[in-house]
């Protein structure tokens, strides 16, 4: 029937499943002692029969009652034993109704103490069945009626004992006769609609019930009007929204074989239902995980095993701490030739090829312990196939081990490396070519070197001698002649002697060159400012006619190289600039640098003079070649060679951007050392002078 929800004690559950559990079998936990103290401390004795009727639960109060302890009834004692001895053959058949699925009615029998006493008593129990509707157990209640005496005289002091009893059960008890009127409620059922007892007293159920139940109770009533007892379990929303569930039995009063009323009983199962779905709903939230998890490892094994089987010059397998295999996988199958059947169980040193001639870094058993050891080792070397024939393989041994260290075997990962070590052979055999090579090519360098320094003292004595008696000769002829020499003679005079001078320095420009090509670099940090400074007051001292604006960037880095070498090359291309921009009243000349994007530094020079066409440039750097004729612009044609040949030797490399009648700008390239100019590392203008010299 209708019935008030309780509020719902156990408050708010945690979004979190695992705290929400926590908090509900804390809450149960909590209901269930509080149940358990009532049960025990009823004033009226609880005990529970299972199917043959023998005591499977009993609360204190019945013990106190009988005199017995707990070990003596649980489990051990019938309740016919309880029945006086006199009453038992006459109570045997009722008493079979207490385990019978249909409830029964209150019956009045006798009680026999563990003394021997006796007591009168009124029993009443309801049957507990499964979904099937078979029985499972029946819970039982049992009032002492000790003093009433049961007359006429004392029946009204005993009502009132029963009514003070069913006022403290927490059960809804009510009582309607068979015209739906009202003749008993205990104080539960009357505070369920907010009235005391004697206000429902003689009321039509009709009253009491909310008409939209009426039509779920009406058939319910009428069975058990008929005779047929009724249980079941209903859902009952309260004004504030909440759910409750109670269990209600409709028990028929049969008086002289005629239903006069029915009984009506009432239990909250709220908190129990509560608890069943948050449990249900907690395994099935659980199952799910455990389904996902399921699903998660399934589908990474099988990821794992279509990768392990997947793989062409890779395979895998396991050992245990003794070599043995225990997983020989596909990959395994396909590298080696091995089937499963053949590998389980068997050394995995099998599979090594004896003869390695040396090239296995050390023995299996070796690999084996410094894995161990280690926890990782590779090795490579010659491995067997079924069929006999042999691979090179690159194999990694990795130990196996749980959370605790423990190990639990060793996996094997090989490559087939068969065709690298036939490359690595293949470049082997060609290192050993190229060396060799290079051995034959070093002989033939140094014989030419040989060569080139004959050539060079052949230069400096035997090329050079000639031109002295020559220019000598020349003197002496020049001054024997004294002013009787007429005009073409003194003509020819100052043809020999420039022709003399000019060979004299391709000669040296000549030998200067061979030089930078043989001689050592002393490389230092080189700091450019100072440096340029000597190069530029020496270039001032050979020009002081010239009006030359320099144009200087003040933050020229610290390179790396041989000082005396960059000196000269620095002052071969200024020199050219300044030579090539004489026809210029005012010459400019500007010096600056840029960050090299693939390395180092970039350095420009850029003049304003009449520069030159780059088309017919390509033999801009090579020695004795010119632009322009010797007698517009003196000079050897040396200058841009040697300093080519200077930067090329510091790993950089030199070019220019021109046109005629424009300028020229050359720019180079030279490896940065990422320090700042130092003191000690600046040079004195002599020194500069020197170095152009």
């Amino acid at each position: 029937m209708d019935t008030a929800l309780s509020p719902n004690r156990t408050g708010l559950i945690s979004d979190d499943p695992d705290a929400s559990v926590a908090q509900r079998l804390q809450a149960l936990e909590q209901e269930l002692q509080r149940a358990q103290a009532l049960y025990e401390q009823s004033p009226s004795g609880q005990f529970t029969l299972d199917a043959e009727q023998r005591f499977s639960r009993v609360n204190q109060t019945l013990l106190d009652w009988l005199g017995y302890s707990r070990e003596d009834m649980v489990g051990q004692l019938g309740f016919l034993d309880l029945i006086e001895v006199q009453q038992r053959e006459a109570h045997r058949s009722q008493a079979q109704f207490l385990c019978s699925p249909h409830p029964g009615e209150p019956w009045k029998l006798k009680i026999q103490r563990k003394d021997g006493s006796t007591f009168p008593a009124l029993l009443s129990s309801t049957p507990v069945c499964d979904a099937e509707g078979q029985f499972l157990h029946s819970h039982a209640t049992l009032v002492d009626l000790s003093g009433t005496g049961l007359s006429d005289e004392g029946r009204t002091s005993q009502e009132n004992f029963l009514l003070a009893i069913t006022n403290r059960i927490p059960a809804r008890l009510s009582y309607y006769d068979k015209n739906l009127i009202c003749r008993f409620t205990n104080l539960a059922q009357a505070a369920r609609y907010g009235k005391q007892p004697a206000d429902l007293v003689g009321s039509h159920l009709t009253e009491v019930v909310r008409p939209e139940l009426m039509s779920e109770i009406l058939p319910r009533v009428a069975e058990a009007l008929s005779g047929k007892p009724q249980l079941f379990e209903a859902e009952r929303v309260s004004a504030d929204g909440i759910r409750n569930f109670f269990e209600i039995h409709y028990i028929p009063d049969t008086q002289l074989g005629s239903v006069e009323g029915i009984f009506i009983e009432v239990h909250d199962i709220s908190e129990r239902r509560r608890t069943e779905e948050f449990v249900l709903e907690a395994n099935r939230d659980l199952e799910e995980r455990v389904r996902e998890s399921t699903t998660e490892l399934f589908e990474s094994e099988q990821r794992y095993r279509l990768m392990v089987d997947a793989i062409q010059d890779y395979c895998i397998y396991f050992v245990n701490e003794e070599g043995l295999v225990t997983d020989w996988t596909e990959s395994a199958q396909r590298l080696h030739g091995y089937e499963r059947k053949q590998m389980l169980g068997k050394p995995y040193q099998q599979l090594i090829s004896a003869d390695n001639a040396g090239e296995d870094d050390t023995d299996a058993e070796q690999v084996m312990r410094l894995a161990k050891a280690h926890g990782q080792w590779e090795t490579r070397g010659w491995r067997l196939r079924d069929d006999g024939s042999r691979f090179w393989a690159h194999t990694v041994l990795t130990a196996l081990r749980n959370e605790a260290g423990d190990l639990q075997g060793l996996s094997s990962i090989t490559r087939d490396m068969t065709a690298a070590k036939c490359l690595e052979d293949v470049m082997n055999d060609l290192n050993k070519e190229l060396e060799k090579r290079v051995a034959e090519r070093t002989q033939q360098l140094v014989a030419a070197n040989k060569d080139l320094d004959v050539f060079s003292h052949m230069i400096s004595h035997d090329l050079r001698a000639p031109l002295r008696h020559i220019s000598s000769f020349a003197t002496l002829l020049q001054e024997q002649l004294g002013e009787a020499a007429d005009k073409a003679s003194k003509q020819y005079l100052g043809s020999i002697f420039n022709s003399s001078k000019r060979m004299s320095h391709m000669l040296e420009g000549l030998l200067e060159y061979a030089r930078i090509g043989r001689v050592a670099l002393d490389t230092q940090p080189v700091p450019l400012n100072p440096l340029l400074d000597g190069v530029i007051a020496h270039l001032k001292s050979e020009n002081p006619d010239r009006k030359i604006e320099w144009v200087i960037e003040d933050d020229l880095p610290v390179v790396r190289g041989d000082a005396m070498l960059l000196a000269q090359a620095w002052g071969n291309v200024l020199s050219n600039s300044v030579k090539y921009s004489r026809p210029r009243e005012v010459a400019h000349i500007r010096v600056g640098w840029k960050v090299n994007p693939v390395g180092g530094r970039t350095f420009y020079v850029q003049d304003d003079g009449v520069g030159f066409d780059l088309e017919k440039a390509h033999n801009l750097y090579v020695m004795f070649q010119r632009q322009h004729h010797s007698m517009d612009f003196e000079g050897t044609g040396t200058g841009l060679a040697l300093a080519q040949r200077i930067f090329e030797r510091h790993g950089g490399r030199i070019w220019a951007e021109t046109s005629p009648g424009e300028g020229c700008t050359f720019y180079f390239t030279l490896p940065f050392e990422g320090l700042e100019p130092e003191p000690e590392l600046a040079f004195a203008q002599s020194a500069m002078a020197e170095l152009t010299d």
